[in-house]
């Protein structure tokens, strides 16, 4: 007899939460340029190919919401506004770093993987259009 496998509901994963904000396609980029030191928000938004400035802007303000950058403005013309992580933020280094080494060492795995599985959904699908072109003559 088969096991009954638990529901989990959404809100009951108290990762979830942090995961969100971590998983995003910005955050990691945010989190790991300011490994290096406070940096302007001018200076982020070079160092990020693609980013808009309005998704920056959403991206900075939710790490500092979430405790993990804190934002210094000096009232100079223009305002000058730095970026840098608080002592929680760069406590995320550590796995952000871990996770970038193993993706880094098993890139080639998961290409390979991916071509493979690829390769076999073509052939399904050239199968499947076979099957269909026999059936329609």
């Amino acid at each position: 007899m088969p096991r009954k496998q638990p529901r989990i509901r959404e809100d009951a994963c108290p990762a979830r939460d942090v995961l969100n904000r971590v998983g995003d396609k910005w955050s990691v980029f945010v989190v790991s340029l300011l490994h290096g030191g406070p940096m302007r928000f001018s200076e982020l938004k070079r160092a990020i190919e693609g980013i808009s400035q309005r998704m920056l802007t959403l991206t900075v303000r939710g790490l500092e919401r979430d405790g993990l950058v804190t934002r210094t403005v000096t009232p100079t013309i223009p305002p000058r506004v730095d970026y840098e992580l608080t002592s929680l933020g760069r406590t995320l280094l550590q796995p952000i770093l871990a996770l970038s080494a193993w993706a880094e060492k098993n890139r080639g795995a998961i290409q390979d993987a991916r071509g493979r599985y690829d390769a076999k959904a073509a052939r399904s699908r050239a199968g499947r259009n076979t099957d269909r072109r026999a059936a329609a003559s």
